[in-house]
């Protein structure tokens, strides 16, 4: 997820790039640049760290001047937060410039040919390809030009260079004229990539025009007087204009001062009534939701498709950029670790059962803060899996540290590129949920655990424990999720109304086995941060072993119902609260018709296997959380007493 400007018009492109990007760096904040047109060149200008630096290194004597231009806020996804790796990137020559957000899936073997064809690359992104594959579209295989190498971006990329440096550098390129059309260039580029996105170009020879893309990655564009303004979301165009055109997926916009047209990547012309937005500038920020927590709630579709792009395409195993131990090492596991903190901590309790499912690896997963004070059997023949959204959690860098003195290989499952955990670690699946902004984490646990079942099952391939066709069946069902995780949001009144029912109680309890156990965790903690409600999770089979004392009449109980080999035992559970007089809430597949003549309410979830439920049973668990802690009138967003990344002992 990043932030993404455009404009078009008759004012000074800077000013208004900039404050588009600081309404927007909520969606990301690793790194920052601009592209300004300006008398038939690009200067660019870009740098990492916060939009502030890239506010110091545009003003002055180096202004950027020009009324067409684009601005970019990164999170990033490939390559690490540098100044190289800050967008805008750029062609051989400096004529084309890309902004992208999203993730081109085969970008290397795309960059693999560009270089054998003589391009040259100066960042490790895979949205650098895009503008080399523009490039030749427009002007051919050769390196654009006079035949001359084409000049370096002085200052734009050095990953030390000084603030000063940076301000001096500009990219002033001798216009030569393409036959093809931007528009035409930019259609025949995309339509060689996979991947989800939102690509957004600008060329020196055509500077009347920038040219979007959308694949997935949101698009919007505002129409003002005599200016067009491009941005990822609605918050950025506020101030200058409340009527837009939502791009959608597979469709391409040609931007002018005067307007912008739309068409299919095939051609087709695409007739679009602007919409009028009528939201406060907070609301938009959020989406049109009323807090971060819900809108993050319902991008976990999309971000379940992110986790996964590029990584379940090939046949018969997963392919997971960032993680190279060798299949002799794999082989030779004789134990698995899994460390993390709080939600994280649950997520990896999903991971344990998978991978001892799948790869037939034993697994002991310990919180962070214990692992570090006990004398683990660790040695070089574990995998330590450290799981950390933001990367910087202290406990389980600790831990992480703990578990590499004592020989093991580390891997990292983060949601942050270039963070601590991911550096020190030997192997790192990245999430990629994009900035989480509520405090109670919803779709960075989500992507956790898709992450966790492919590692698991890439496991089990290396070992040989999973034979090819179930593999094929446990991707393409991976493959379904999202489709699902939105099947279950489209269900949220009914959520909704039961926390109004039950949003005065002040104890509630989760229940379930196996699976279900570990998103019980999960579904209790998330109602204590935010409702501030007792909760309490148990493995359904402990009721009887002293917590029923506390279930009497009319305390809601959650019972998690979705693993079929101990189904009958969660009923025999479900049966001791009902004696006792607790008002039972199901969390059921839609198939389950047995399931109502033992509970008061059912939530249900569309059908998948057991071992991916835990993706889809949260969901419900979540949306109850905030919406009793919404009935009570609390801080959803900010709950009192937390904080979003823990980086203290």
């Amino acid at each position: 997820m990043c932030g993404i400007m455009g404009y078009v018009g008759h004012r000074s492109a800077l000013p208004i790039l900039l404050d588009g990007l600081r309404r927007l760096e909520y969606r990301g904040y690793d790194s920052a640049g601009v592209a300004v047109l300006n008398d038939g060149h690009i200067e660019v200008r870009k740098t990492a760290g916060k939009l502030a630096q890239l506010t110091e290194i545009t003003s002055g004597p180096g202004l950027l001047h020009g009324t067409v231009g684009i601005g970019h806020t990164r999170w990033a996804t490939h390559g690490l937060p540098t100044d190289a790796n800050a967008h805008p990137h750029s062609d051989c020559g400096g004529r084309v410039v890309v902004i992208h957000n999203g993730i081109i899936e085969n970008f290397l073997p795309l960059k693999e040919e560009l270089q054998a064809r003589g391009h040259t690359f100066r960042s490790d992104t895979d949205t650098e390809v895009i503008a080399h594959l523009i490039e030749e579209e427009l002007y051919g295989h050769e390196q654009p030009g006079t035949g001359e190498p084409p000049r370096p971006l002085r200052g734009l990329g050095a990953e030390r260079g000084n603030a000063e440096t940076r301000r001096s550098g500009s990219l002033r390129i001798t216009n030569h004229e393409s036959q093809v059309t931007l528009e035409e260039a930019v259609r025949r580029a995309v339509q060689q990539t996979r991947g989800a996105y939102a690509i957004v170009v600008l060329c020196s020879d055509q500077p009347d025009r920038i040219v979007a893309v959308r694949q997935i990655s949101p698009l919007i564009i505002g129409l003002g007087k005599g200016e067009t303004i491009l941005a990822s979301d609605i918050p950025a165009l506020l101030s200058h204009t409340r009527d837009v055109l939502v791009i959608e997926d597979g469709e391409m916009a040609v931007m002018t001062a005067s307007g912008a047209t739309v068409e299919r990547l095939d051609g087709a012309t695409v007739a679009k009534q602007p919409l009028r937005i009528t939201w406060d500038a907070e609301m938009a920020e959020k989406g049109g939701y009323p807090h971060f927590m819900l809108k993050e709630i319902h991008e976990q579709p999309r971000a379940l498709q992110e986790t996964m792009m590029g990584r379940l395409d090939a046949p018969g195993a997963p392919e997971l950029d960032g993680v190279s131990y060798s299949p002799e090492f794999v082989r030779g596991l004789r134990k698995l670790w899994i460390t993390a903190c709080g939600t994280a901590y649950h997520a990896g309790l999903v991971g344990r059962w998978v991978v001892e499912h799948w790869a037939k690896i034993p697994v002991e997963p310990e919180l962070a803060s214990e692992l570090r004070y006990r004398d683990a059997l660790i040695d070089p023949q574990t995998l330590t899996v450290a799981i950390s959204q933001s990367g910087e959690t202290a406990d389980t860098l600790a831990a992480a540290r703990e578990a590499r003195k004592r020989g093991t290989r580390l891997a990292a499952i983060t949601n942050v590129v270039g963070s601590t955990l991911s550096r020190e670690a030997d192997d790192v699946l990245y999430v990629r949920a994009g900035p989480e902004i509520a405090v109670a984490s919803s779709k960075a646990y989500i992507t956790m655990l898709v992450a966790l079942q492919m590692l698991a099952l890439d496991l089990a391939v290396r070992r040989g424990t999973v034979t090819p066709p179930r593999v094929a069946h446990i991707i393409q069902a991976m493959k379904a999720l999202p489709g699902k995780a939105q099947e279950v949001l489209q269900r949220e009144s009914e959520v909704a109304s039961l926390a109004a029912r039950l949003a005065d109680r002040e104890h509630m309890f989760f229940i379930g086995r196996g699976l279900d156990y570990a998103v019980a965790q999960e579904g209790s903690l998330k109602l204590k941060e935010i409702s501030y409600l007792h909760s309490e999770a148990l493995a359904a089979g402990e009721l009887k072993h002293g917590t029923l004392a506390l279930v009497t009449p009319g305390v809601p109980v959650f019972a998690l119902v979705t693993q079929r080999h101990v189904y009958e035992k969660t009923l025999s559970n479900i049966q001791e609260v009902k004696a006792r007089g607790g008002l039972v809430i199901a969390v059921a597949y839609d198939r389950d018709t047995e399931i109502t003549k033992h509970t008061e309410v059912v939530l249900r979830i569309p059908d998948t296997l057991d071992d991916l439920a835990p993706v889809l049973a949260i969901i419900p668990l979540q949306l109850f959380a905030y919406y009793v802690a919404r009935e009570r009138g609390n801080d959803i967003d900010q709950p009192r007493n937390l904080a979003k990344s823990v980086t203290v002992e």
